[in-house]
């Protein structure tokens, strides 16, 4: 295997992704407690990022299957769920705290939800991932494909390892019902905002 190419896969991907971390340790701590909400969070990260891929793929192909002016628009996707939670936060807000997040009270976070917030947080990943498919060849693009795959495991193992900090749990478990929707909503506003969506 190419070295070169090898670092270039993990560099891009580390650099595309790194607020994930957060959003992953945030979505852990909602999940703790409920039975198969880990697993949920997992599979909707691997759900959310090979929506990314193939649409990267299929737009390296030259297929267009996100023409560049809609990408802007999916930062409605993490705003809506954000403005979702943020409603639930206040009206629970006499409430013990518990761990809800987008689908299903007690249930912790749904798989599509997560999804949907991976999505959309990714979309501009796609711009970058696209002219980069587009010239890596088959084998390179196999190596990307099986790298990002294999980072999506390691960064799903890092929000968990700092939801599960003491301190940092203490702190998501007082405070995530809040910092989450206000991630989402900054994060959607950000993706609105820097492509222009609706003259911004």
């Amino acid at each position: 295997m190419d070295l070169g190419l090898l670092g270039q896969a993990v560099g891009m991907f580390a650099v595309t992704n790194v607020d994930d971390i957060v959003i992953l340790a945030l979505f852990f701590s909602q999940a703790a407690g409920h039975r198969g909400g880990s697993a949920r969070v997992v599979a909707g990260q691997y759900l959310g990022f090979a929506g990314i891929l193939a649409a990267s793929i299929v737009g390296a192909l030259g297929a267009g299957l996100l023409p560049e002016t809609v990408i802007p628009y999916l930062g409605l996707l993490p705003l809506a769920l954000g403005l979702r939670m943020a409603w639930r936060a206040w009206r629970d807000r006499h409430d013990t705290p518990t761990d809800e997040l987008a689908a299903g009270r007690g249930h912790g976070p749904a798989v599509f939800a997560v999804a949907a917030v991976t999505f959309a947080n990714g979309g501009d990943n796609i711009g970058v991932y696209v002219p980069v498919f587009a010239t890596a060849g088959t084998d390179g693009l196999v190596v990307f494909v099986v790298v990002f795959l294999a980072l999506v495991a390691l960064w799903c193992l890092l929000g968990r390892f700092f939801a599960g900090r003491p301190a940092i749990a203490r702190l998501l478990a007082r405070w995530g019902h809040i910092l989450l929707p206000v991630v989402l909503v900054g994060i959607g506003l950000l993706i609105l905002v820097e492509g222009g969506a609706f003259g911004l």
